[in-house]
């Protein structure tokens, strides 16, 4: 009895000692210090009377050993545990106490064995300590285990025996130094030596084991690392599924690394155990995915939401840890363009992402990714309020007001702050400037008054130029000063510009297609079209450079090489997409590598450079909601997937049937604007194209329906307007052609054909004088009008 207290007296007084003084791999031995000089009294004294049971002495050798490393007496821990014979030891029926004390002596005696310098420098001395290292952690790690399984079984029993009702839930072990060593030791020498096979299969072990609730923590700390690596370190034709046994050589491993051929080290498998198998990841990607989302259900699970200052340490360690397992998964969902999921996840995050801006501005980059941009843009808001100085934040805002989202107002105050911004951060300030130009330069392209829009086209080219004198170096700023000139028709001063752009950036698509459309507002045809088909020699796919080619063809070469160019986009559109719908001739679809836009003046497109008036964008969300109703009703299968791919398939088709229209076929144009209309059966360009065949054909009151019928969808249409006042005027309506075409002008003010078209108004209601002012005017402009509207070039941050 003297013995037993004596043992027990010495274990916890040096438990005691290790809890106020806390151990760590690197840190230095505590030495022979009183209280543990009172540990040695306590067990030498069990151990010299020799009346323990050989179990007990057993475990008082244990800690004889354990206090030996605790001093720094590496080489005696080391005789004690050879004396004791550890790696004898019975695991089977024994209390959980005593395989804690196992566990511990399994990691102390690796600890030991890393302190202690090798006698000789031979190579295969230094692979077999190696070896004998990392087998001594993976048995404590084993064991441990076991030992964390068995106390909370025993712990659950005698809650569940002392009372029927629901009890308090079992508490959380400690595991203290020496088992949290032998838990995580083993993979990190795996890993430091090259042998990254084996790492792995080490933190798949550890995860398959049955959880308890002391080992939570480390096991989403295990999953995040093994995810992690699995990320960074492992490619798919290196990866293999956790049922599979792992590859005996790996490109994985380190090729100048000698490996002592052993048996496979384990503690037996009786020792730990293991779930059953529900799901097997079959792919690395997939595999990190699962591990990623097993630990954000726990960070989220564990998160520490109280703001009172007792637990601000341990809300900074849980966000940290949630902070890490985000990044990751951004990485692994990024990599697969699943930014849907991506920003769910991380709008789990939000409750506890309080003030922290890292969170909130992952949040927005995923909200923008997955195409959510209104959310985005408030989103956006909070990551200005949190971080006010940085710049880049309010650009990605304006950017995103500036696109699908056209809001012009809210891009304009985003704009103004990075202007505001660039006294402190000068290097965003010539983006601020260029931002705020392109904000005016889309709101004056929306303004329903003359006098606005000239107002705004002045700002807009201040902005530009200031933002061209701030960076001249930016392609951008010398390409956006060009497209506003050329859109104020300015065409000399513009060239000058777009000759810069392109001497600083040659193979921008954008600078190319507008210096083409410069030489045809000067009417040389060829050259523009060289100029389109050397930008296509670098970009094939691009929409946009291939409609104006169209144009340039039908003027350059004949109308017959302009259809063969739509037929060449057809086979362009059918190579890339997926998407079928069996009222369309073509069965596939192709994703553009253009932006979403398109100039209203000639399509009924939207773009996301917001190239189009105020008044078009509604009409387009009209359109799509007609055409959908219109197609419900005569029970056409419905399109499948985005309406972009299809909004470029229809675009396709009514160039050819312009084209017709230009050789005087009318059957064709009607097949083709068919097509068209089967997919926008709604769309006012369609019905301003069926209008075109109706007049081909001779029928003036159909074609003046079909006119009626696209202005009252799209009020601003200034095709159909100019198309609809000819008709009136041939019908004698003269007042009601004049006011159509006053109302075109102040929509569109350089379209010469509308310039003409008031001016014969004019003349035959006897008004020569401002007849002839009109006449001057269409003259003038047509001079310097290009093949299509410069406004066809996206205007995007």
């Amino acid at each position: 009895t003297d013995d037993m207290a004596e043992l027990l007296l010495g274990e916890s007084k040096l438990e005691q000692c290790l809890k106020e003084n806390a151990l760590k791999q690197s840190s230095s031995p505590l030495g022979p210090r009183p209280k543990l000089t009172e540990v040695r009294k306590h067990l030498t004294a069990a151990l010299d009377r020799g009346n323990l049971k050989p179990e007990f002495l057993q475990e008082a050798n244990l800690i004889m050993a354990k206090l030996n490393y605790v001093e720094g007496d590496y080489k005696e821990a080391l005789n004690t545990y050879a004396r004791v014979g550890v790696d004898d030891l019975q695991l089977a029926a024994v209390p959980p106490y005593r395989l804690r004390m196992i566990a511990e002596a399994y990691s102390t005696k690796g600890l030991c064995l890393e302190k202690l310098p090798i006698s000789s420098s031979a190579s295969n001395l230094h692979v077999d300590r190696e070896q004998e290292i990392v087998t001594c952690y993976e048995k404590a790690g084993d064991i441990a285990l076991l030992y964390l399984q068995e106390i909370e079984r025993v712990i659950n029993a005698n809650i569940q025996n002392r009372s029927p009702k629901p009890g308090p839930t079992a508490h959380e072990q400690e595991l203290g130094f020496f088992l949290e060593t032998g838990l995580q030791r083993a993979h990190v020498l795996y890993f430091k030596n090259g042998n990254l096979t084996r790492g792995v299969g080490r933190f798949r072990e550890l995860l398959r084991a049955v959880e308890t609730r002391t080992t939570q923590n480390l096991r989403m700390t295990i999953a995040r690392q093994l995810a992690e690596i699995l990320l960074r370190g492992m490619c798919e034709q290196s990866y293999w599924n956790p049922l599979e046994d792992p590859p005996q050589q790996s490109p994985l491993d380190d090729p100048l690394r000698k490996e002592k051929c052993s048996e496979s080290i384990q503690c037996s498998e009786k020792a730990v155990k293991f779930a059953n198998y529900i799901f097997c990841p079959q792919e690395n990607t997939e595999e990190a995915l699962l591990l990623l989302l097993i630990s954000e259900s726990m960070a989220n699970r564990d998160a520490v939401l109280s703001r009172i200052p007792e637990h601000k340490n341990d809300r900074i360690i849980s966000l940290q840890s949630a902070s890490v397992v985000y990044d990751l998964l951004t990485i692994a969902l990024g990599r697969r363009g699943q930014y849907e999921m991506l920003s769910e996840c991380l709008e789990r995050a939000m409750k506890f992402a309080f003030e922290e801006f890292h969170l909130w501005y992952q949040f927005a980059l995923s909200l923008m990714a997955a195409g959510k941009s209104a959310r985005a843009v408030k989103v956006l808001k909070e990551c200005i309020r949190l971080k006010p100085d940085d710049a880049t934040i309010p650009l990605l805002a304006a950017k995103l007001c500036m696109g699908s989202l056209h809001w012009l107002e809210e891009a304009e105050r985003f704009a103004k702050t990075v202007v505001d911004l660039g006294d402190k951060t000068s290097e965003f300030k010539a983006k601020g400037y260029l931002a705020l130009g392109l904000t005016y330069s889309l709101q004056a392209t929306d303004a329903s008054l003359r006098g606005m829009q000239e107002v705004l086209q002045r700002k807009a080219l201040l902005a530009f130029q200031r933002a061209h004198s701030l960076s001249p170096t930016d392609h951008l700023a010398a390409f956006y000063l060009a497209l506003q000139l050329a859109i104020s028709r300015q065409i000399p001063e513009a060239l000058g510009y777009v000759r810069q752009a392109l001497q600083l950036q040659g193979d921008d698509a954008n600078s190319l297609h507008l210096l083409a459309l410069l030489l045809s507002a000067q009417k040389h045809y060829h050259d523009a079209l060289n100029i389109i088909d050397m930008a296509l020699s670098e970009y094939p796919e691009n929409f946009i450079l291939l409609f104006t080619k169209v144009k340039l063809e039908s003027l350059c070469r004949g109308p017959d090489e302009a259809l063969l160019t739509c037929k060449h986009m057809l086979q362009i559109w059918k190579s890339c997409y997926n998407l079928t719908n069996p009222r369309v001739t073509i069965k596939c679809f192709m994703q553009c590598v253009w932006p979403h836009s398109f100039y209203d003046g000639n399509f009924f497109f939207i773009t996301s450079a917001g190239s189009v008036h105020a008044t078009s964008i509604a009409a387009s969300r009209v359109e799509q909601a007609l055409s959908e109703v219109a197609s419900s009703l005569q029970s056409s299968a419905p399109k499948q997937g985005p309406l972009h791919p299809w909004m470029t398939l229809a675009q396709i088709w009514l160039h050819a049937a312009e084209v017709y229209i230009g050789i005087g076929k009318p059957a064709e144009a009607t097949a083709c604007t068919q097509e068209a209309a089967n997919l926008f059966p709604m769309s006012h360009y369609v019905l301003y194209m069926r209008g075109q065949v109706a007049e081909l054909r001779g029928n003036i009151d159909e074609a003046k329906r079909w006119y009626e019928e696209a202005l009252s969808i799209s009020p601003t249409h200034v095709k159909s307007m100019q198309r609809l006042a000819l008709i009136l005027h041939q019908l004698g309506r003269y007042s009601l052609a004049e006011k159509i075409l006053r109302d075109a002008v102040q929509v569109n003010s350089t379209a010469h054909e509308v310039w003409n078209g008031l001016g014969e108004v004019l003349q035959a209601q006897g008004n020569d004088d401002a007849a002839t002012e009109c006449f001057l005017t269409a003259l003038e402009l047509e001079a310097s009008s290009p093949v299509v509207p410069f406004t066809i070039i996206p205007r995007v941050l």
